[in-house]
């Protein structure tokens, strides 16, 4: 389907109003723009839409989204020894660095810094654990997400069945390590670390760079309503 395809068809489905949700439960949103689009359901990670993911967010929903995930060569601490310095247990006694970072030190002593080229996990002692090039960030966000088709939705309840209004869709194109760069200093992009010691390794899931939905808008150069 083409932009122009999609932006037909979308000003037909926002003048139909409210339409009930054509599946239960948090998915249901998408799965509903997606049948009255046209567009059969698949897990494939190619664009739905001309180069662009499809994106629909209820207006009053806050949920994360995983951006991407990167993790290729950025410790400066072995993995494994960061773990056993800064991790903390589970209720399972197994040892790990799993923490969303912040612009404050947690209870381990670790942080977020920020600066004009990179961001790093650092320990309030000057120590660094890990650091990433906002240049490669940036280039790893539009690999995953060139561009974006988000599309807002009121929503309502109506005898226990969710109705959505599709009110607004919005082409999004474009980032910059200094875009990226403000909205790590706003916390508008989360950054998690996530492994654990495995005995003689560190098991790593990849660091995971996530955001808000409503954020989202947040994150490109380029916006313009369809």
């Amino acid at each position: 389907m083409t932009i122009l395809e999609f932006s037909q068809k979308f000003k037909k489905i926002k003048e139909k109003g409210f339409m009930p949700s054509t599946r239960k439960g948090p998915t249901g949103i998408g799965h509903t723009l997606e049948t009255y689009l046209g567009i059969q359901e698949n897990n494939e990670a190619t664009p739905d839409v001309e180069g662009a993911e499809l994106k629909a967010h209820r207006t009053k929903g806050n949920s994360l989204v995983t951006l991407f995930t990167f993790n290729n060569k950025v410790w400066k601490m072995n993995p494994l020894d960061a773990i056993k310095k800064y991790g903390s247990y589970d209720k399972d006694g197994r040892k790990g660095l799993y923490y969303t970072m912040s612009l404050k030190p947690n209870s381990a002593g670790l942080f977020l810094d920020v600066q004009k080229t990179e961001i790093s996990v650092r320990h309030v002692s000057g120590e660094v654990v890990a650091i990433w090039e906002l240049q490669t960030l940036a280039d790893r966000f539009l690999q995953k997400m060139p561009a974006l088709l988000f599309v807002s939705a009121f929503t309502e309840e109506r005898g226990g069945i969710e109705y959505f209004h599709f009110y607004r869709a919005q082409l999004m194109k474009g980032t910059s390590p200094e875009l990226l760069a403000d909205q790590f200093r706003e916390e508008n992009i989360l950054v998690d670390l996530r492994l654990h010691d495995k005995g003689t390794m560190a098991r790593n899931h990849g660091t995971g760079f996530r955001t808000y939905e409503n954020k989202l808008p947040l994150l490109f150069q380029n916006i313009k309503d369809l």
